[in-house]
């Protein structure tokens, strides 16, 4: 990250321009193709207007746009933490059409730059809209404009998870713990490293599944199998493992049998659908977010055919506060089909088997911690990821990081793990002691 990315700017406030938004959407639409084609270097009162428009729309957030002229325009009465230099008239068209959109699609491009602390100015901004009153057509016209998820069918969810999770192992290894997990660590005291947090997080998960050995375990969505080898070598269970990414599958199976642990750990390239068997436990950690609100009662009815009557089992997913569609750039250049549930559509996958949820915990500042050492790891890589990949992936991803880490620092996400059992089940845990006792094991 270079240094105007890096450091936070000390800018003095304008004073609120006081420029009144009159243009209806057909007059709008004709301003925009014409300023579209006027001189590149001058800056058009619609185009400022435009700008303004945006601002307002978003919620006044304290940030300064500079045009490619160095015009600057800044609406908030608050003092700035940022400016947004937008290079050319064609970008400032994409970002007041669709803003959630076309940001990220210009600011790859290297069409938009950020002269600020970046992680700041998008916290700033993701602040600014949940606070944003309704404002008539701004508002309307940004909710238009949402991105439509891709689906997560069978053949659906296979593309989905090709295009994020299948891009390289090589890539992955250069800004994830040592055991590639790609989820939420859980972080004993702040100091703690990412390697000691990721293995707390899978401690903490095993001892909310109540794990002994002897028990067999079911895992939907298992990355590159870290958790799951390390139920087996700590806890004593055979696990098997399902996930649809080869690449993913590929590591997890060479990394077991280098371990010693394939006896008791399978991998199997499958969808979550195909799960069979009969198991003590059933756990998912990050996969919930792939798997669609339409597809939650197919999730429940499986973890019920699959659950012995004395099983439990822990769900470990993004989610959010209210129910809200996936970031569109996000979703359309980074996580095909995701979603981020609400804590009441979790609930919905309990339904079908008439299962009883036990307990819910929030993870969200463990998210923002760990996102915090991958975003500094992906910074130091930064020369290699542009080597593999080229500048508009290595920015895009910067983007992708940097957005999620503000997203949960600013409330926008949540972490959520919720346990659950059948509902006649009454061999659970009296209280929380047990997720403490003798530093976990």
């Amino acid at each position: 990250m270079n240094k105007n990315e890096a450091e936070l700017l000390n800018l003095p406030a304008d004073p609120r321009p006081d420029v009144p938004d009159t243009a209806s959407d057909s007059d709008r639409s004709l301003a925009m193709r014409d300023a579209a084609i006027a001189v590149p270097g001058r800056v058009y009162d619609i185009e400022r207007s435009l700008l303004r428009w945006l601002l307002d729309a978003l919620g006044d957030p304290a940030i300064r746009f500079v045009l490619w002229n160095g015009e600057e325009v800044y609406i908030s009465p608050g003092r700035p933490v940022a400016r947004v230099h937008i290079r050319d008239r064609a970008a400032l068209m994409k970002i007041t059409m669709n803003p959630e959109l076309h940001f990220g699609e210009t600011y790859s491009a290297g069409r938009i730059e950020v002269e600020g602390n970046f992680v700041a100015f998008l916290e700033t901004l993701y602040r600014a809209m949940a606070n944003a009153r309704p404002r008539g057509f701004g508002q309307r016209r940004l909710r238009r404009a949402r991105y439509r998820a891709r689906a997560n069918s069978l053949n659906g969810s296979r593309h989905n998870i090709h295009h994020h999770y299948d891009i390289g192992n090589d890539f992955y290894r250069l800004w994830l713990d040592d055991q590639m997990q790609y989820t939420c660590a859980y972080f004993p005291t702040p100091d703690a490293s990412l390697e000691q947090a990721q293995i707390a997080k899978m401690d903490h998960v095993c001892r909310k599944l109540w794990l002994k050995p002897g028990d067999t375990v079911v895992e939907a969505g298992c990355g590159w199998g870290s958790l799951a080898r390390h139920m087996a070598r700590h806890y004593g269970v055979t696990v098997r493992a399902y996930n649809i990414s080869a690449e993913q599958i590929r590591y997890a199976r060479e990394r077991a049998r280098a371990e010693g642990l394939d006896g008791q750990v399978e991998y199997v390239e499958d969808d979550y659908r195909n799960i069979d068997g009969r198991y003590d436990a059933f756990v998912s950690v990050g996969m919930l977010e792939h798997v669609g609100t339409d597809n939650y009662g197919t999730l429940g009815e499986m973890i019920h055919r699959c659950l012995k009557d004395h099983g439990r089992g822990l769900l470990h997913s993004i989610g959010r506060n209210k129910a809200a569609p996936m970031n569109a750039w996000i979703e359309k250049r980074i996580f095909p089909g995701a979603y981020p549930p609400s804590l009441k559509e979790m609930l919905e996958v309990l339904e079908p088997g008439g299962f009883s949820a036990l307990d819910v915990e929030n993870l969200r500042l463990h998210y923002a911690k760990t996102l915090e050492h991958w975003l500094w790891r992906y910074e130091k890589a930064a020369d290699r990821v542009r080597g593999m990949f080229d500048e508009s992936f290595l920015r895009a991803w910067r983007l992708y990081l940097s957005g999620s880490l503000a997203a949960f620092t600013s409330a926008d996400l949540q972490l959520f793990q919720l346990t659950f059992a059948r509902r006649h089940n009454n061999a659970v845990p009296w209280n929380r002691a047990y997720l403490y006792r003798d530093g976990g094991r």
